[in-house]
């Protein structure tokens, strides 16, 4: 079998930080990407996404964004720019490499992808990322509900979903969003200007302003230091995200393009009843509900708990020495799984990652 120093699950942004940090502490690391290219999830996000942090504030060590500093880049520029990322990132990165399993043999962790071939590495990080497992949450009668469910990981954008029933003007049917983070209410405003559409939320939706005083908020968040504080280990939940506006999506829902409602109380074939006690007939239920991580392949190891969320802190495995984790949400700070944060964090993570391996 093949030997490496370091292999990194996963070659998006928190693989390719990963391997950078590795890169400068002399290692050799083997980035493995399941998918044909190291961009991770970024290229099989909806079509209108765009970050909700300004060019500036989106980099990856070693590499600036480019261009007006002030933009909030779309979808595609941050796959162009990961790609262009991992061109000059002087690591070996293999795509089409979806690892399977993982497993101690000899005090050396065994690889096993899909393919078939094996592998061994004195150290792993997990760099996998969420978008993999899309949380679908236990919500009264979905399960019993016979019109068409997608998750927010499945949604490109309006046009697949007319058709689906509904008016027989447009083919538009009636949708429900349920969320209340800031792809729920993106995809709700969005699909808005097509159909009627609910945003259904468990929790209250909180607006931020995108640019409060005339900067960004994240340029706040960094003067003030709240985006690095190191808080995540006393998060056991994180806590309720904040959707980043600039004012159209407060606006859209307090002129009911979506409406605002609680999660519906039942649902019967296709018709859903309020906790009001109205019901009406719905044809589509979008679930932008979040994810969870995707580390499957970690379970023959035992690191993981009931959920399978990693027993780590903050970002090294409290199980297994010599394995670690980048790119968790909350791992160690706000900004832990983003573009802006993420280079800080493998940077911590591998220091203590090599001290461990050159000490055994």
């Amino acid at each position: 079998m093949e030997h490496v120093d370091v292999a990194v699950i996963g070659g998006g942004q928190s693989g390719l930080a990963t391997a950078h940090a590795l890169r400068k502490q002399g290692l050799a690391p083997v980035i493995l990407e399941a998918s044909g290219q190291p961009a991770g999830s970024w290229p099989r996000y909806y079509d209108s996404l765009t970050l909700f942090s300004p060019a500036a504030r989106s980099s990856l060590p070693g590499l600036p964004f480019g261009g007006d500093p002030d933009r909030y880049p779309h979808r595609d520029e941050v796959v162009s720019y990961l790609l262009r990322y991992a061109e000059r990132l002087d690591a070996d990165v293999r795509t089409g490499m979806r690892v399977q399993e993982v497993r101690m043999s000899d005090e050396a962790f065994v690889l096993t992808l899909e393919t078939g071939e094996r592998m061994t590495a004195r150290g792993i990080v997990a760099a996998s990322g969420t978008f993999g497992r899309p949380h679908r949450p236990a919500l009264p009668g979905l399960d019993d509900f016979t019109g068409t469910v997608l998750h927010a990981a499945e949604y490109r954008g309006p046009e697949p979903l007319a058709g689906l029933g509904g008016s027989p003007a447009g083919g538009w049917g009636r949708v429900v969003v349920v969320g209340a983070g800031n792809s729920a209410v993106q995809i709700a405003a969005e699909l808005a200007t097509h159909t009627r559409v609910t945003l259904a939320a468990r929790h209250p939706v909180r607006f931020a302003r995108q640019r409060p005083l005339g900067r960004d908020l994240h340029w706040w968040l960094q003067r003030t230091g709240l985006d690095t504080l190191p808080v995540g280990r006393f998060l056991r939940t994180p806590p309720t995200q904040l959707v980043i506006d600039d004012g159209r999506y407060r606006a859209a829902v307090a002129a009911g393009a979506p409406d605002l409602r609680p999660v519906f109380s039942a649902i019967d074939g296709t018709k859903a009843t309020w906790t009001d006690g109205a019901t009406e007939e719905i044809d589509t239920i979008v679930l932008a509900t979040g994810y969870r991580p995707d580390l499957g392949y970690l379970r023959p190891l035992g690191a993981l708990d009931c959920d399978g969320h990693p027993r780590h802190r903050e970002g090294l495995s409290t199980t297994h020495p010599g394995l670690a984790y980048v790119g968790l949400e909350w791992q160690r700070s706000l900004s832990s799984n983003s573009l802006r944060g993420v280079g800080r964090d493998a940077a911590l993570v591998v220091r203590r990652l090599v001290a461990h391996l050159d000490a055994r």
